[in-house]
């Protein structure tokens, strides 16, 4: 799964942003870069390491051994969590797991060296395991 080596603060402050502002699209990360075809999400969400993983190993498996994955997103958000049945009080629970928080419009996967059938099943399956909705968007070649 992935998680930082290294943060500068164990806990973040919890983010007090409305719906509708989490909805807004996103700005960055929003063009296939690096391989023909990539996942992008149409709705906001944050993603877990573990589903990413989920994620990326039923893409693996999808292609076979022809294709190359890129992983545009990493978690790198610490979530907070007490422990069952503590009371009230106490501080801040310890770090529990890490999230990427997906804004609609954002890549989140890429892959390359595979048609688009196969690709449109990778992502199909993929976004099964993800909290989100995402479509396929093929790379905009600018070359001449």
């Amino acid at each position: 799964m992935l998680f930082p080596k290294k943060v500068k603060h164990r806990k973040w402050q919890v983010g007090r942003k409305s719906e509708a502002k989490r909805a807004l699209p996103e700005t960055r990360g929003i063009t296939v870069a690096f391989g023909s075809y990539g996942l992008k999400a149409t709705s906001p969400s944050r993603v877990k390491s573990n589903q990413i993983e989920a994620a990326r190993r039923v893409i693996s498996r999808t292609l076979g051994k022809t294709g190359k994955i890129w992983i545009r997103i990493f978690p790198d958000k610490p979530i907070t969590k007490k422990a069952a049945e503590l009371p009230m009080g106490k501080g801040k629970g310890d770090p529990d797991h890490f999230v990427f928080e997906v804004k609609p419009g954002r890549v989140i996967f890429e892959i390359e060296g595979v048609s688009e059938d196969i690709a449109r099943e990778a992502f199909r399956k993929a976004t099964a395991k993800l909290p989100l909705q995402g479509k396929l968007v093929r790379r905009e070649d600018t070359r001449a």
